[in-house]
């Protein structure tokens, strides 16, 4: 392994070494577990928000611009536990339980993380579901589905009219109160109303009802297959994460995390990973409303810049775009080096050239490699099952078991199907006991359906590989399998800049072919064509179009026959839906549910007749 900081640093040990036992079984499978015992700091997360109200009761918190550029509304440690209290004696005044629950339909805001903060301390769970189901869906049954579900006794949505479609199409699965911080519609109920005079003895009643197996939050699937799924999210498996995070990363208890997020409370990155990052090592959010898209981007940058925070974390999209902006803006390169001491992405694989860039810009900036760490896990692990607490020798290596947790690794044909075993692990699905019982095997392990390899077979501290999905490989009509998220990271390599995400299909067919989502932006760019160009115009541009050809040229060139490589490919005019599941709001492309909803473009792609739009060899 490559030093963590290439050089000696006043912060000192900065992680923990990987310790891992390996049980090989006559079956052939085998189990890893860390040999680091779990330590449990808490058995609920609410208390550590009284320790730092009462150790650091000064510090930030959680911040938030109400637009871009105006000063940050700062919230101390003592003003959220304060204010939590406050709301968590009117929520317990009302008919709320694990069965009536807080549902929560609007983006990251300090009111949204107070009112949840709140109903959790009083063992109240938290529904989250992305706004985009609200106000970019054109219509409303996942959000119905999801309502109907969890029947809720308190919605939140922070603005009234704006959600007023949205409230209106889950108004018959009542009867639930709501509550609006903006405009509030007439009969529901205003935000500053849930601010009453704490009344601290009740709500310490309350809080003797709720242990390690208190439900937290209901986080939703993204649903690739039908209705999303609600997970249970228990205080155990959030303590357990944080925890193991911080004995991971014992830097934490003498730098305090400082981070600029966006990541969604819908998903478990945001709501869990980093919340909870945040309350176990009393550190401060700021709550950035940029993201990873263009136009949105700046945002971000001009909250970093402001901020100066000491850990970044995205998923690779946020990456790509950021070295784009260290390529052209070297002073930002060098404040964002100087200040950021770790580097933390999920959600998806980071590209090899997108690594090997951050790498570059970190030694130019500051003379050193700054940590690119990840993890591995999913909404039901709360999220992280594996931890790549190291700096590895490349991208992909999604590291070895976090304290407390199992990782079975069985063999199914040229893949090694893994399993999770752990207090970090769901319960099951909300009032879902079939899903549930599918879902573990005989032993108690986890499905998670992943494919993992060790980094290598002689020694299992080196960590592990993510394998792709178990049910998303396929084979060609040759009989030959294709392994799709290795295609997929070889052509999102070779398509870089112009392809924001591939899909890899080819099912039963003589050849791959790539639904290519495109960076619209890049594709401009080479074109040459005027910002008033319409999508399809721009990707039917020839130089586009040669360029795309260059790079499925470029990988039959690599070598590794016809399921290594795309004979065909359509440049996608229409952007992922999330209405129709293809994409979540956190950029993750569902590659089965767009050949599903795309299966003419898939028709047509794989057919031998000329089709419009196809690039092929």
């Amino acid at each position: 392994m490559l030093d963590v900081v290439g050089k000696p640093d006043a912060l000192g040990a900065m992680f923990a070494q990987p310790d891992v036992t390996v049980e090989r079984r006559s079956d052939g499978s085998f189990i890893l577990s860390s040999n680091t015992t779990a330590v449990q700091t808490s058995a609920t997360v609410g208390a550590w928000l009284e320790h730092w109200a009462r150790a650091t009761p000064d510090n930030v918190f959680v911040a938030q611009r109400d637009q871009a550029g105006a000063p940050w509304r700062r919230v101390t440690y003592r003003q959220a536990w304060a204010s939590v209290l406050s709301i968590a004696t009117a929520l317990s005044q009302r008919d709320l339980s694990p069965e009536r629950p807080l549902a929560v339909l609007s983006d990251n805001s300090i009111e949204v993380l107070l009112l949840s903060l709140a109903a959790i301390q009083i063992g109240v769970p938290v529904v989250s579901i992305t706004s985009a189901y609200s106000l970019v869906a054109t219509d409303y049954a996942k959000l119905e589905a999801m309502i109907a579900l969890s029947t809720p006794g308190l919605i939140y949505a922070d603005d009234g009219p704006r959600y007023a479609k949205a409230l209106a199409a889950i108004d018959p699965h009542g009867p639930h109160e709501v509550v609006s911080l903006h405009n509030t519609r007439s009969g529901d109920t205003a935000f500053q109303d849930l601010c009453v005079p704490a009344d601290e003895a009740r709500v310490r009643a309350r809080m003797t009802t709720v242990g390690p197996d208190t439900i937290t939050r209901i986080l939703f699937t993204s649903g690739s297959t039908g209705t999303p799924k609600g997970v249970i999210n228990t205080q155990r498996m959030n303590t357990t994460m944080a925890d193991a995070r911080t004995q991971l990363w014992p830097v934490l208890e003498r730098m305090p995390p400082v981070i600029v997020d966006w990541l969604p409370w819908s998903h478990t990155f945001g709501a869990n990973h980093n919340l909870f990052l945040i309350m176990r090592n009393g550190g401060a959010m700021y709550i950035d409303a940029g993201r990873p898209a263009p136009g949105l981007m700046d945002t971000t940058l001009a909250n970093i810049r402001d901020v100066r925070p000491n850990i970044f974390l995205n998923v690779p999209r946020g990456f790509d775009m950021l070295v784009d902006v260290m390529d052209a803006d070297k002073e930002f390169r060098r404040q964002f080096f100087m200040s950021v001491k770790i580097m933390f992405y999920a959600g998806a694989a980071l590209g090899i050239k997108t690594w090997t860039r951050l790498q570059e810009h970190s030694i130019a900036a500051v003379g050193t490699m700054t940590p690119t760490l990840t993890a591995w896990g999913s909404t039901e692990t709360s999220p992280v099952a594996t931890d790549c607490h190291y700096m590895a020798e490349t991208n992909g290596n999604i590291g070895v078991p976090i304290p407390g947790c199992q990782i079975k690794l069985l063999p199914r044909g040229d893949k090694i199907e893994a399993r999770i075993k752990g207090p970090n692990v769901t319960p099951g699905y909300f009032r879902s006991p079939e899903l549930t019982a599918e879902a573990f095997d005989e032993e108690g392990f986890y499905k998670i359906g992943d494919a993992l390899r060790l980094a290598d077979d002689s020694d299992p501290n080196r960590g592990m590989i993510f394998d792709g999905r178990i049910g998303e490989d396929f084979k060609l009509l040759t009989g030959t399998w294709v392994n799709v998220a290795t295609v997929k990271a070889r052509a999102v390599a070779a398509l870089a800049p112009l392809a924001q995400e591939v899909v890899v299909a080819g099912h039963d067919a003589d050849h791959i072919g790539f639904l290519i989502f495109p960076n619209l932006a890049a594709c401009q760019a080479l074109s040459g064509l005027p910002e008033t160009a319409t999508r399809a115009q721009i990707l039917a541009a020839p130089t586009v179009v040669a360029r795309v050809r260059e790079a499925m040229q470029a990988l039959r060139a690599q070598g590794g026959g016809s399921s290594s490589y795309a004979a065909a490919a359509l440049l996608l005019i229409e952007p992922p839906s999330i209405n129709d599941g293809e994409i979540t709001d956190k950029g993750y492309i569902n590659q089965r549910r767009v050949q599903t909803c795309r299966a003419d473009l898939v028709a047509a792609l794989m057919s031998a007749s000329p089709a419009p739009g196809r690039i092929t060899l």
